[in-house]
């Protein structure tokens, strides 16, 4: 599904477009479940989203947004979640999984009304730009139907949010942070929460947000239904926030979080240095038929400093880091959906969440610190069924953790020379294990004798003390 160019206003209660108007739109004991392709083998004769129970309004906005097939997620998590189980979901971005949470809470809201019942669906994700691209799914879904949400993020007018609030929105996608600030001072009710989405847990933990995802379930109806979405499983703090979380759930695995998108052509090009990467993307964006790209440094600072060098080469290019108000957060991203701008350059605050459907390049300008996070900075291309390319930029100090993110993620490589532009570094070896044991002593046979106790060698066990005096006499 395509998005819009711009972002729809952020600090009101709204109600999608009517169809006939003119807007367009270890983890144990938890019970192992079917993957989605399974799920998917047992849908019968029936084809597309019409073998799922939902609602007629649904079904039509699905038609009208572009939907035909679920994706393995959908197939997996959709029936699920209409049974009212709760779901612990792994799942890579950019697989279907806002369509997979949207359609059973949205189906929930339609077939049992409860107007005077305060919040019903809370949806928590980690960033700003998720929560705006998930009201964007949720207007494309919902354009025949009169279900309304609320959003409430950081970097917005709190006065305006309250006023949602006060409006008693059945639907709320928030951040962690916002909410949690709302919360206490009583703006918000979750005592007859229906049903909480955790989207990107993994991605919450990250950024600092147990404590306060902690908070915000303390206030929630227990009896709620619950689903996790994370790119990964196996995340350390994770089990922290599952028992709290969840009751019983089902695990379902959507393919391996280590999987990378067979759409997407990964490349690595050697730099000596920041002087050489700027000519080496600069080359980059001359050779390839770029429509959209996005290119990620790890330093606020950088995005500032190569967005005016990209401007001066010519190129319409704007910086996104987390330091941005959201209503220039908005405008950027909205000059780039539309094509007014041909590149990003971005923070990893930008690497999850959105959903840009024409970007065909990701470049990693700085190489990322981890494996899943190359996987979800590279998963900004390849999407809705394109082909993508990500090319990482790589100097002698990053080679040895990018061929640890390769090995991680059994990536296949391909080194790439642009013209003119051929790095003279080799290889650098690796550091070689230290001989002997991790605590300094030496192995082998003779260790006992080093390790004995030798003698001290003082000066004063040495020195000449003379023949010993014998007793004084009394005076």
């Amino acid at each position: 599904m395509k998005a819009s160019g711009m972002i729809p206003e952020q600090n009101s209660v709204q109600n999608p477009p009517r169809a006939d108007s003119e807007a367009s739109l270890p983890i144990s004991p938890l019970a192992e479940s079917q993957t989605g392709s399974q799920v998917g083998s047992q849908t019968g004769s029936q084809t597309g989203f019409a073998v799922f129970p939902l609602a007629e309004p649904l079904q039509r906005g699905l038609v009208k947004a572009g939907f035909s097939e679920p994706t393995p997620v959908q197939q997996a998590v959709i029936p699920a979640a209409l049974a009212g189980a709760d779901l612990l979901v792994a799942a890579a971005t950019g697989s279907g999984k806002t369509a997979a949470f949207l359609l059973p809470v949205m189906q929930r809201l339609l077939e049992r009304p409860a107007p005077r019942a305060a919040t019903r669906v809370l949806i928590l994700v980690p960033t700003r730009e998720l929560a705006t691209q998930i009201e964007t799914h949720f207007f494309a879904l919902g354009s025949y139907s009169r279900l309304g949400i609320g959003v409430i993020i950081g970097g917005a007018s709190r006065a305006r949010q309250i006023s949602i609030l006060r409006k008693n929105p059945e639907l709320i996608v928030a951040t962690p942070g916002r909410l949690l600030d709302q919360l206490r001072a009583g703006e918000v009710d979750l005592g007859d929460l229906e049903c909480l989405v955790l989207d990107e847990a993994d991605r919450m933990l990250d950024l600092g947000f147990a404590e306060d995802v902690l908070a915000i379930l303390e206030c929630c109806n227990p009896a709620r239904q619950s689903l996790l979405f994370s790119a990964t499983l196996h995340h350390r703090h994770l089990q922290g926030l599952i028992g709290p979380a969840l009751r019983e759930p089902q695990v379902l695995r959507i393919d391996s979080p280590r999987a990378p998108s067979a759409l997407i052509r990964h490349q690595l090009i050697r730099s000596n240095d920041l002087v050489q990467k700027q000519a080496q993307l600069l080359g980059l964006l001359g050779t390839e038929p770029v429509r959209l790209a996005l290119v990620f440094v790890n330093q606020r600072e950088r995005t500032l400093e190569l967005t005016g060098q990209l401007r001066a080469a010519g190129h319409r290019a704007a910086a996104l880091h987390g330091e941005l108000d959201q209503r220039e957060r908005e405008r950027v991203l909205g000059l780039f959906r539309a094509g007014q701008l041909r590149m990003l350059v971005a923070t990893e605050v930008a690497a999850r969440g959105l959903d840009i459907p024409d970007v065909d390049l990701v470049v990693h300008y700085d190489p990322p610190p981890r494996g899943d996070d190359y996987l979800h900075r590279s998963g900004r291309t390849g999407r809705a069924g394109a082909v993508g390319l990500a090319v990482t930029l790589v100097t002698a100090a990053d080679w040895h953790r990018m061929d640890n993110i390769r090995r991680y993620l059994g990536l296949e490589l391909e080194e790439r020379v642009l013209p003119g532009l051929k790095a003279s570094f080799r290889i650098p070896p690796k550091r070689g294990k230290a001989k002997g044991s991790r605590s300094g002593k030496p192995k082998g046979a003779g260790a006992q004798a080093a390790t004995a106790v030798k003698p001290k060698g003082r000066w004063r066990d040495r020195k000449q003390l003379g023949r010993p005096r014998g007793p004084r006499s009394p005076s």
